[in-house]
């Protein structure tokens, strides 16, 4: 069973159990705690910990999610990965164990055709091969697993609050769970279960039973249950992927049908064969493992950028950063020095597209960050590799190891992988202190954790929130004010309540009234300033964690600020006016929608702010370019017109009679605000903030539309003086084209289109000459080659070349001297750099010539690195004047070769 039917058969059997379908989240997660999406319960941890009601009883997913604190084991057993699909079925106060305990058994146990009674179909597992782990005091699952579904007494066994129970790692919700496990056979293991061994036994359904309400949580086997939780929860858990890895019948999670694609290319590309061992002490051990890593971290990068991460030096960004020099570091180490992480990323996007089509879609944007990543790498592995050669010169002339800290400040600051330092350090015989490099990098990565707890401490938990919410809460004055007076209800720092705050403090600050709007609804929180008698506090932020309540975070800038004080808060008037405007574009873009593509393309989500918006909406197609070109005429006509909007206040009742549009999944009181663009055109619930009158908007310019999942897509916009920019620059890019081409604007697409042919034209034929030139060389090269002991040896520099032409041309020489022992090394210049490859014959190599030796010589030379396999090899360097003494360096390599035994 492929990935995608394992998929399908989720949701239809979910579905079938009235579960509300909810699509994948970002793999960026909203909560200020996490980077990424880590796990499938994150979207609902409102839901689970009282935040927010849930708008459905009971919901199923599957949900794309990123986990990197174990990247150093990536590769190495089958229980490892950084991107993984988490499937998960979600009750909330609706059923629990008794329910959700047989629904899994019956899930997985139901043939793959169907059940003939009900219709639906299940995964096929093998109910013997099945075991069960649940918490040691649990014996309600006990009973349901043993005398409900019929589990066999001696399958189910009792683990620890280590193993079997789940905590937020804060106070909140928590409980027992209980895991499935899959039994791979004999030939994986021990007998005994789970708790004999876990890589026989693989985990792949954890099922949580949120029961307690938990006061204090000091580790994972010590908390304080403070009582029940009112209404109980269901959060599991199945693993795609390891679920693939049982179905397909392959032996970890790397060689599932979305994954293998990117290792099987990787080794091709390599030139190497993937065995699938993971026993370390086999000889293939490593170079399976980083066949495994490519193929796990190429997919991470590619589903993260997919997801608007860039590589960076912070967050997220930095994430991906490490994730893409890691898979080409592995590939240089495997012997592929030429950029091959787009290639990579291609193959990937193949395996992928079927459940994300959206990946597809917007690929030419993925593939050109990846590769910018991967040029700005191999500079600096280029330029490294020059302080790396000086430090060791120096440590080899001194007869000292390679200090620790100067292989940290290539890490650290030059972004130098340390594999790469040992590896080059050891081809010139000097050792590298890694003790002390170990030490300061264990000293980073506590500062970086320590910087963690930090932000994490910096957002209070729920129940200081609901502490300050009181009887009144905050009272929004937003809607008709600018400015509003108000008291200071709270101050919070560090996590933690606060009676005052001095100049320089980070805080968030609670008051009784506010005109600052909190984000919600798709519209970007106001900033301004909160001044009172002595202080002045710059708001950057605004929120509202628990309903009812708004939450400026802040920095005092000046004196201080303490609870009860009076304050003035002031908003960012120009901000909020042309927020206002975008979200009232918003509205219209909505309406627009319907008039083109009819009421069946409804609102998926928004996002709006100063000058721009972003609109989310239901369709399976992509819109014409007829269609984008009548969305946005009809937006500016509604704007040219200058309708009216006006805002109600009433009942919900009255506002669904009135047939005012309701997102789903949204939260509504009893009393709700009807906001209408000309009437019945536009009619919506909503909280924001929007114009009088749409005139005020001035005029909007499409930007963008595209897929963000399936059967979604998106619009994205420019408003108001962002819109007139956006038309004049393309107004003035127009008239540069027409200059340059001499034709009129109407056939500049066109002349384009015609240049374009003639280049590719060009490039073809170029490519062509250039390939009969080097065909042409080989046959003449031949004759120069000399004898160094009775071993051919044919050096020659080819000029400009690329370094698949130097390849192409060395494995065509070395071919032509057929069973005879001879050495081919051939060089060249790209891009202004080096690039020397060598090759030998099979006669060469029971000489005791190797090609990855010999071109590390001549890269010596060149003030570079290189390596690869015994038959074949490529380095480069950094001076193409040292190109003729590198291939001297060769001959002589060969001719002082020590005599093969």
């Amino acid at each position: 069973m492929k990935s995608q039917d394992i998929t399908r058969t989720w949701y239809d059997y979910f579905s079938a159990k009235e579960h509300t379908v909810v699509p994948s989240a970002s793999l960026v997660s909203p909560e200020p705690s996490l980077l990424f999406t880590i796990a499938g319960m994150v979207p609902f941890i409102p839901y689970f910990t009282g935040v927010e009601t849930p708008p459905y009883p009971r919901a199923v997913s599957v949900q794309k999610c990123i986990r990197t604190e174990d990247i150093e084991e990536v590769g190495k057993t089958a229980r490892h990965g950084t991107f993984f699909q988490m499937c998960g079925n979600f009750s909330f106060g609706d059923y629990f164990k008794e329910t959700a305990i047989p629904m899994a058994w019956e899930l997985l146990t139901t043939p793959v055709q169907g059940d003939p009674d009900t219709g639906l179909r299940g995964y096929g597992l093998d109910p013997e091969r099945l075991w069960v782990t649940i918490y040691e005091h649990d014996d309600e699952a006990f009973q349901i697993w043993h005398e409900t579904v019929g589990v066999p007494e001696h399958r189910i066994q009792r683990r620890g609050p280590e193993d079997n129970y789940w905590t937020t790692g804060q106070p909140g919700p928590g409980g027992p769970c209980s895991e499935i496990y899959y039994d791979r056979g004999p030939a994986y293991g021990v007998e005994g279960g789970p708790i004999a061994d876990e890589n026989r036994y693989v985990e792949i359904w954890n099922l949580v039973f949120m029961q307690y309400r938990l006061s204090a949580v000091h580790s994972k086997s010590e908390f304080e249950v403070a009582g029940p939780l009112e209404h109980k929860n269901i959060d599991t858990g199945l693993g795609l992927e390891r679920l693939a890895m049982v179905l397909q019948g392959v032996e970890n999670m790397y060689e599932t049908d979305q994954v293998r694609p990117v290792l099987d290319r990787a080794a091709q590309l390599a030139g190497l064969t993937y065995t699938s061992t993971e026993d370390p002490t086999d000889p293939h051990h490593g170079t399976d493992v980083r066949l495994r890593m490519i193929a796990d971290h190429t997919r991470s990068a590619l589903m993260l950028i997919t997801d608007g991460v860039r590589p960076s030096n912070e967050g997220g960004g930095y994430i991906l950063r490490r994730l893409i020099r890691r898979v080409i570091l592995a590939m240089r180490l495997l012997g592929v020095h030429k950029p091959v992480f787009g290639e990579l990323l291609s193959v990937s996007r193949d395996a992928m597209k079927g459940v994300y089509p959206e990946i597809e879609q917007r690929f030419e944007v993925i593939h050109a960050a990846a590769v910018k990543e991967e040029q700005a790498f191999l500079r600096t592995i280029s330029a490294g590799t020059a302080r790396l050669e000086s430090a060791v010169a120096a440590a080899k002339s001194s007869g000292a190891p390679l200090a620790g800290d100067d292989a940290f400040a290539l890490h650290d600051t030059y972004g130098f992988p340390i594999d790469l330092t040992l590896e080059m350090a050891a081809e010139a015989e000097v050792s590298v202190d890694q003790e002390t490099f170990r030490t300061l990098m264990a000293q980073q990565r506590q500062r970086a954790q320590a910087d963690a707890r930090a932000k994490k401490s910096g957002h209070a938990d729920t129940e200081m929130y609901r502490q300050l919410l009181g009887d009144s809460g905050t009272h929004f004055t937003g809607y008709t004010e600018h400015t509003t007076e108000a008291r200071v209800l709270g101050i919070l720092a560090g996590g933690a309540s606060q009676t005052s705050a001095a100049a320089g403090t980070e805080v968030e600050i609670v008051l009784d009234a506010t005109p600052f709007y909190a984000e919600a609804g798709g519209q970007a929180a106001d900033t301004g300033r909160i001044t009172g008698d002595g202080f002045v506090i710059d708001v950057y932020d605004v929120q509202s964690p628990i309903r009812g309540l708004s939450v400026h975070r802040a920095k005092v800038i000046e004196g201080e600020v303490s609870v009860g004080a009076r304050a003035l808060g002031s908003i960012d008037v120009r901000r909020r006016l042309d927020a206002q405007k975008a979200h009232t574009a918003t509205h219209i873009v909505h309406a627009a929608l319907h008039d083109v593509l009819g009421p069946e393309a409804v609102q998926a989500g928004s996002f709006n702010k100063e000058g721009y918006l972003r609109f989310d909406f239901t369709h399976d197609d992509a819109l014409s370019p007829g269609a984008r070109q009548e969305l946005e005429e009809i937006s500016n006509l509604s704007i040219r017109d200058n309708y009216p909007v006006e805002t109600k206040t009433m009942a919900l009742d009255e506002a669904k009679a009135l047939g005012a549009m309701m997102l789903f999944g949204e939260k509504y009181s009893d009393e709700v605000r009807v906001v209408e663009v000309n009437g019945p055109w536009s009619r919506e619930l909503c909280g924001g903030t929007h114009v009088g009158s749409t005139a005020e908007i001035g005029t909007l310019a499409l930007l963008s539309e595209g897929s963000v999942g399936s059967g979604n897509r998106r619009v994205e916009a420019l408003v108001g003086l962002d819109a007139f920019k956006h038309f004049a620059a393309e107004r003035t890019l127009v008239n540069q084209l027409t200059d340059m081409l001499k034709v009129p604007a109407d056939q500049v697409p066109d002349r384009i289109s015609a240049t374009l042919q003639k280049l590719k034209e060009t490039e073809r034929e170029l490519e062509r000459l250039r390939a009969e030139q080097l065909r042409s060389q080989a046959g003449q090269l031949l004759g120069q080659a000399v004898d160094a002991g009775g071993v051919h040896v044919l050096t020659h520099h080819a000029g400009a070349a690329d370094s698949d032409e130097l390849r192409q041309l060395t494995i065509d020489l070395r071919g032509r001297f057929a069973s005879e022992p001879a050495v081919v090394a051939i060089a060249g210049e790209a891009k202004a750099r080096p690039v020397v490859v060598v090759g030998t014959t099979e006669a060469a190599r029971a000489e005791g010539l190797s090609a990855g030796d010999l071109v590390k010589q001549a890269c010596r030379v060149l003030g570079g690195g290189g390596g690869g396999k015994p038959d074949l090899a490529q380095g480069g360097g950094q001076d193409p004047a040292q190109i003729p003494a590198a291939l001297s360096a060769v001959l002589a390599a060969v001719q002082n070769r020590e005599p093969a035994r």
